[in-house]
């Protein structure tokens, strides 16, 4: 029987089959899928093969092959991947000006790691009934940076009922990973649109101003009018994974445009001659923020001996 994987909680699985019915689902064996050194080899949006044994409880003995998947680095060990999620249509990444505040570090990483992916993204910004006029004109600049940059943006607020029906039509009829630091209000805004799926919601912590987890598994709930959503927990540090300083600007939309235009095939962007990134940053093409994103992240990368 074939189902899909709706949640895991490391030794049990939630699957749902073709017909509607939820079962719970334990491991067969060894899984060890396409040379992914992961620490957990069936994810949520996996299709996989099961067999019922007793009452409401399935063996999983069989993974379909993924459209796509979407891993971070594993917070117990950097050396391992964990995959948050696969066969996905797109990320949607909940951001915040203010209670708690999102980097644009934060945001372009997060980016960066679906393109890495080939997963589309939109940004949405929250929260913006806390917004006064600091916050307002610099979400003008940041939605006109990453338009720019090619990505949907969008500014939403549960208490003003700003943005629900654009953040809405963008989920129908697609699987959606929904990603944040915690206590950027994606649980509170996702309640709103859909208050049957009763997600857990917290405010964030009045100590250090940073979100509270919530959601301790990836998990997934399906839309009334069509879709998936894939809750996640909070994000509070993402590791790229597998990316090397010479792939790096292939995943900045707007420097991949320009990559056949450098002098040189292997250039960083740095201090080479003839340049066509750094001549984008001087011409606009490219925003000076994202370029100085892209030489933090750069700075980051540890090259790996082969």
């Amino acid at each position: 029987m074939k189902t899909r994987v709706y949640k895991s909680t490391g030794s049990w699985y939630t699957v749902k089959g073709e017909e509607g019915a939820f079962f719970q689902a334990r491991v067969k064996g060894v899984f060890k899928i396409d040379g992914i050194t992961s620490t957990n080899p069936i994810a949520v949006g996996d299709w996989v093969n099961v067999q019922k044994e007793e009452e409401g409880t399935v063996t999983i003995n069989g993974i379909d092959e993924r459209k796509n998947y979407i891993a971070r680095v594993s917070p117990h060990n950097k050396n391992q991947h964990h995959i948050v999620a696969s066969n996905l249509d797109q990320c949607l990444l909940f951001a915040t000006l203010k209670e708690p505040k999102t980097s644009q570090g934060f945001i372009d990483r997060f980016l960066v790691t679906a393109e890495a992916y080939h997963i589309p993204s939109i940004v949405v910004f929250n929260k913006a009934d806390l917004y006064k006029k600091k916050e307002e004109e610099k979400f003008g600049e940041l939605k006109e940076m990453y338009e720019r940059a090619g990505y949907q943006v969008l500014l939403s607020s549960v208490v003003k009922e700003l943005g629900l029906e654009e953040v809405s039509q963008a989920l129908k009829d697609k699987t959606t990973l929904l990603s944040g630091h915690s206590g950027v209000g994606k649980s509170s805004f996702i309640n709103a649109l859909f208050p049957q799926l009763r997600l857990r919601t917290q405010d964030v912590s009045g100590w250090s101003g940073k979100g509270l987890h919530t959601t301790t598994f990836a998990e997934m709930f399906d839309l009334p009018a069509g879709g998936d959503i894939i809750d996640t927990p909070g994000i509070r540090e993402l590791g790229l994974v597998d990316i090397s300083k010479q792939e790096l600007s292939h995943y900045f939309p707007e420097m991949r445009a320009l990559l056949n235009d450098c002098q040189f095939n292997n250039c960083l962007h740095l201090n080479e001659p003839g340049c066509a990134v750094k001549q984008g940053v001087e011409q606009g093409l490219v925003h000076i923020e994202r370029y100085v994103s892209y030489c933090n992240i750069l700075s980051t990368i540890e090259e790996k001996a082969y």
